[in-house]
């Protein structure tokens, strides 16, 4: 006999303006289930799980917790059954301790409203100490890391006793020994009998910690497997409806001249040192290495963000001093940085105004802007790049996470660069849109764009790579062609070693 579900949600529906966002869309979880969401972006994850902690009111279905009815759900109802989120982005006050936002919903007002101070610093720490995070509470939020941020968003969800813990890309920002902490977390959560809703699109950890699996699609339920009886191929076809053949579309690309090149480059402020490193026309170099090793600092010293202080750095074989990024999109250098919320879009601003905001000087004459020419470029690219929405008028916060990379890549594209550095270009978004994402990198070297690609995905760098530079210490201290480069070696030279000592 099959075991009732903790929480059931039956016949979903929500329509936005020109979007139908569920049709008629289902889940189920039971208790001590760890039961992994996945779909493309734009699938209606989101949409559900904000339907189910309240914030967002269905037009149609049912969402039951314990057999029972959910009416008038609200997100303080929801807290209150003991349903709790844990978001991409930590919900943590920044002015307030770690103790503090721990204490935040989980304490009843003491008489006369006195707060008794060590007893919160008592539970706070307890709770720390029970998912692993070594993390002072009265440190101010403002001053932690996303992982240990996201530490202590667990932590206040297990004070809470929550009995559905929604988990939306735990492990996005978090290092290999986070990861594995987290994981040691919720199996101690799965066993205590926390039902746990698990959205990654990091598709090769749902077998080291999901039970069941379902699939969104289009705002429907397309199946619901157990995870030993599906692999990721299958996953993949799921979520995309058609055979996804190649994940990475490279293709070879005759090279052109020497584009952007390096010498003995050095940074104080960024702790990058002795760079030597080159880029052709028409070539994707893949820039590897562990957190630390200086990958994002390189790509901020060459964009202007930080001042170069050592070495020569050559455009098209003349040298170049850049001292800001203004100065180096007029030499024809792009950069897509890897926090696309905060850095590579505005989210609150319309899509079309995101699109052409690097090309300002270019669409505007004696200061007066010329806001046909914007609709009309905005429009192209929203079209070329296929970004998903009703129209380029509506704000950037309103997309899916894939389709706010594609504006972010838009707004470059717009200027026609000759380098584009991309810093995580896929990290946080569904296998199709990854899929687009690098058939249009492939496109842009194939037009004799130079390209540098940041990332922590091995196989994104082995399948998109004609090269890969490896960092370590500040330094590249290897440049590997295809066929040295293997995962082996990467992860070797990343570490430290000389490929001799493999």
């Amino acid at each position: 006999m099959a075991e009732s579900p903790l929480l059931q949600a039956s016949n979903i529906t929500k329509s936005y303006v020109g979007v139908h966002a569920l049709k008629g869309a289902s889940f189920e979880l039971r208790a001590g289930e760890v039961h992994a969401l996945i779909g493309e972006n734009g699938a209606g994850k989101s949409t559900l799980i904000k339907i189910i902690t309240g914030a967002v009111k269905p037009d149609g279905g049912a969402i039951e917790l314990d057999a029972q009815t959910i009416t008038h759900n609200s997100p303080r109802v929801a807290k209150q059954l003991g349903i709790a989120a844990i978001y991409q982005q930590p919900a943590l006050f920044p002015e307030l301790t770690v103790a503090e936002n721990i204490a935040l919903g989980l304490e009843q007002a003491a008489m006369l409203g006195r707060v008794d101070w060590q007893a919160r610093r008592r539970c706070a720490a307890e709770l720390l100490s029970h998912v692993g995070a070594r993390i002072d509470v009265d440190t101010y939020a403002r001053d932690l890391t996303m992982p240990q941020q996201q530490l202590v968003e667990i932590a206040r969800s297990l004070g809470a006793r929550a009995k559905v813990l929604i988990m939306d890309e735990p492990t996005a920002s978090l290092s290999e020994e986070d990861t594995q902490n987290l994981f040691r977390v919720i199996r101690q959560l799965r066993v205590s009998g926390v039902g746990i809703i698990y959205i990654s699109h990091r598709l090769e950890e749902l077998p080291v910690i999901a039970d069941r699996v379902t699939v969104l699609r289009d705002g429907c339920t397309i199946d619901t497997r157990l995870m030993l009886e599906v692999n990721r191929q299958q996953l993949i076809q799921l979520m995309v409806g058609r055979e996804l053949s190649a994940v990475f579309p490279k293709k070879e690309v005759a090279l052109g001249d020497v584009v952007l090149e390096l010498r003995q480059f050095g940074c104080g402020e960024a702790s990058i040192k002795n760079i030597n490193l080159t880029l052709r026309a028409g070539e994707i170099v893949g820039l590897a290495g562990l957190v630390g090793a200086g990958r994002t600092e390189l790509a901020c010293a060459i964009f202007g963000l930080t001042q170069a202080d050592d070495g020569e750095s050559l455009l098209h074989g003349k040298q170049v001093q850049i001292e800001s990024p203004s100065q180096a999109i007029k030499l024809g250098i792009a950069y897509l940085p890897e926090d696309r919320r905060r850095h590579g879009v505005i989210l609150d601003m319309q899509i079309a105004a995101n699109i052409t905001l690097a090309s300002l000087d270019r669409l505007s004459h004696h200061g007066v802007m010329d806001f046909e020419r914007e609709k009309q470029l905005a429009a192209d690219y929203t079209q070329r790049l296929g970004i998903k929405t009703p129209a380029i008028f509506f704000p950037v916060g309103t997309l899916s996470g894939g389709n706010q990379q594609k504006v972010a890549l838009s707004r470059w594209l717009v200027r026609k660069p000759s380098v584009l550095i991309l810093d995580q270009p896929t990290q946080g978004i569904d296998v199709g849109a990854k899929s687009e994402i690098h058939a249009l990198m492939t496109e842009l070297a194939a037009q004799g764009v130079a390209i540098l690609m940041i990332s922590s995905e091995l196989l994104e760098i082995l399948g998109m790579s004609d090269r890969v530079a490896v960092m370590y210490g500040g330094t590249i201290v290897a440049t590997l062609n295809r066929a040295e480069a293997t995962q082996q070696n990467i992860l070797a030279l990343a570490l430290g070693h000389e490929l001799s000592e493999v």
